[in-house]
């Protein structure tokens, strides 16, 4: 930083008057440069006096509180005895008549730049792992305790956890200290790495920096996969903010083979927040490696279908698995996959249903538990005389236009953004569902970019209002809000003030219909998508929309809304990598036989007819 420079009021010199006066001038006019400058990062920044006041409360907080485990936690599975079950590649018995090759098987308002400087000493972790911290790190880590699916929890007082976390610099070590590559102990070097099956494997690894030293920051944000020909999750990642993190992965029994373990490391220390991220974007695979899943004799728990409970979990650790393939599939003139008969079973107990009109080729997903794939009759008999209530962006039109098309038997070229209709069966007209749904991107249903801050809006807000001041309201509201959001909010800081209106909003609501004597309807939150390829470093990247999703349910149950969770980023997140099941920021466009974002004829469209199903659990489940 430049020293400072005494200039005396008067000079004792006559001479030099003129050069002190010119001088004074400068000084005048760089004092008011400055004075703009940090206004306009301020400004930038999205600051005003209440944000400042409420990020200096969360940083004492953070310092009061101590250390933070931010993202996950798990169960871990033991060995128990193993009764085989059919491998996936088995035959089903279910006949046929189908062509060949059919097989069942960190402050913003800081300069945001790019240039790295070298610690001038070396960084040392804030805190050190003990022991316990890491066990697996070079094996996997079994417990002999009750088996468990890997399971993800948000934690208490999330938001200002997660925004202490984004405002600690890390101490003056670390400030600079961009991760580059990691070290993963447990599975660097090995040349062939087998692991058992049902079993849950955590390895510790570190974030190094380019000089190959651990990192002493967290914040990282790292896309990991973990697939095989008939199994795609997303393996659960911790933060311990120290620079080192873990790794879970577990396959089930029924689906060992061959599988591959990418780690893509996307942004570092928090970088995806920012208001233009792209330029910040890191972007690149470490790790690609090759595992083999054995079976063993440890045996998970069996799912079972949803029930309405099983939507009070807020977090969800899926995972895709393929019952059915047909290799000769071929697009049809009207853009859809007709790969497998529309009768085709699911596979007990991933799903209940009619596998083959999800057209996904095989593919379901699944969770915590396993899913009920609906026909046009249970569909309706679930939906008859209901008033279901959307408040979202466009993927809400998309699964909308997809529950009436490919669920309902209602062919329905496109729906509006913002519309109030009642929808008749065909086959019984005695059966209607009533479904509103107001697009929430901005409050002007034609423009784009606002988010949750469209409630700013008077009118806007006066139209939500209207719809619960009838003599009867909606049944269910479902919810979602973030791609706008990722455009909008300059910062964390600035979002986080918007998801507390946003539900202070609602709660309003929802209190006026309770002092009617109204029963307030269900609120359930579908979490914002995992945008997909190109779209990963914009600014409504996955890391941003996955800390905004933590953000938003953290204020809804804070509020007391929250009726239950549909977790659409853990659902998308497996095909995210490229556009063959989206087009960035949408994964259910209608399907077309033409030219697509990555430069193929059509695209998968699959994972928004399997968030319908899920949507449909969520409405009628017991």
């Amino acid at each position: 930083m430049p020293e400072k420079v005494f200039c005396s009021a008067v000079s004792s010199y006559p001479w030099t008057l003129r050069s002190n006066l010119l001088l004074h001038w400068r000084f005048g006019a760089l004092t008011m440069l400055v004075f703009l400058g940090m206004a306009a990062v301020w400004t930038i920044d999205g600051c005003n006096v209440k944000s400042f006041v409420e990020g200096w409360r969360f940083r004492r907080e953070y310092l009061t509180h101590g250390h933070l485990n931010l993202t996950y936690t798990d169960e871990i599975t033991l060995n128990l005895s193993y009764i085989p079950i059919r491998n996936p590649s088995s035959e089903l018995d279910f006949q046929l008549s189908f062509p060949a090759n059919l097989t069942n098987t960190e402050l913003e308002s800081e300069p945001e730049t790019e240039t790295k400087r070298e610690p001038e000493t070396e960084p040392e972790p804030e805190t050190e792992l003990q022991p316990a911290d890491v066990l697996g790190s070079s094996e996997s880590y079994q417990n002999l305790t009750q088996p468990s699916w890997i399971s993800v929890e948000l934690e208490p007082n999330l938001t200002s956890n997660l925004l202490a976390r984004w405002l600690a610099p890390g101490g003056e070590p670390c400030r600079e200290i961009r991760s580059v590559e990691i070290a993963i102990p447990g599975l660097d070097g090995r040349q062939l790495i087998e692991l058992p099956a049902g079993e849950t494997h955590e390895f510790v690894f570190n974030a190094l920096y380019d000089a190959g030293k651990p990192s002493c920051l967290g914040g990282d944000y790292f896309e990991t996969d973990l697939s095989g020909e008939a199994w795609k999750s997303r393996p659960v990642v911790k933060d311990f903010g120290n620079g080192s993190y873990s790794l879970s992965l577990q396959v089930h029994p029924d689906f060992s083979g061959d599988y591959n373990l990418s780690i893509t490391l996307l942004y570092r220390h928090f970088e995806g927040l920012k208001l233009s991220p792209a330029r910040f974007a890191y972007n690149k695979e470490l790790r690609k490696i090759p595992i083999k899943f054995y079976n063993a004799t440890s045996q998970l728990p069996q799912l079972q279908t949803c029930r309405k409970s099983d939507f009070n979990r807020e977090v969800w650790a899926g995972r895709w698995t393929r019952h059915g393939r047909n290799d000769d599939c071929q697009i049809s003139n009207d853009g859809r996959y007709r790969c497998l008969p529309p009768n085709f079973p699911c596979r007990n107990p991933w799903c209940d249903g009619a596998l083959g009109k999800l057209e996904s080729n095989g593919w379901v997903y699944s969770a915590h538990c396993s899913f009920r794939l609906f026909s046009a009759d249970s569909a309706w008999n679930c939906l008859k005389n209901r008033w279901i209530f959307l408040w979202g962006d466009s993927n809400h039109v998309d699964t909308v236009r997809n529950i009436l098309n490919f669920i309902l038997n209602l062919p329905t070229e496109s729906v509006p953004r913002r519309f109030d209709m009642n929808f008749t069966n065909p086959k019984n007209p005695t059966q209607t569902v009533r479904i509103t749904s107001i697009f929430n991107g901005h409050w002007n249903e034609t423009l784009n970019y606002q988010g949750l801050n469209s409630l700013k809006n008077d009118a806007f807000r006066d139209l939500l209002k209207s719809y619960f001041n009838e003599s009867t309201v909606p049944d269910t509201i479902i919810m979602n809000s973030g791609l706008h959001d990722g455009i909008y909010w300059h910062n964390l800081r600035g979002f986080t003030v918007g998801a507390r209106d946003a539900a202070a909003f609602w709660a309003e609501i929802l209190e006026s219909i309770r002092r009617r004597g109204l029963t307030p309807p269900e609120v359930i939150y579908r979490t914002t998508v995992a945008t997909g390829g190109y779209a990963r470093t914009m600014a409504f990247n996955p890391s941003k929309m996955e800390a905004f999703n933590w953000v938003v349910l953290d204020k809804l149950k804070t509020a007391g809304l929250l009726s239950g969770v549909i977790d659409d980023f853990d659902m998308t997140f497996p095909w995210h990598f490229d556009n063959r099941c989206n087009d960035g920021v949408h994964y259910g466009r209608k399907p077309a036989k033409m030219k697509w974002r990555d430069g193929l004829i059509g695209h998968q469209y699959f994972v928004d007819i399997m968030l319908a199903h899920v949507l449909l659990n969520a409405l009628c489940a017991h």
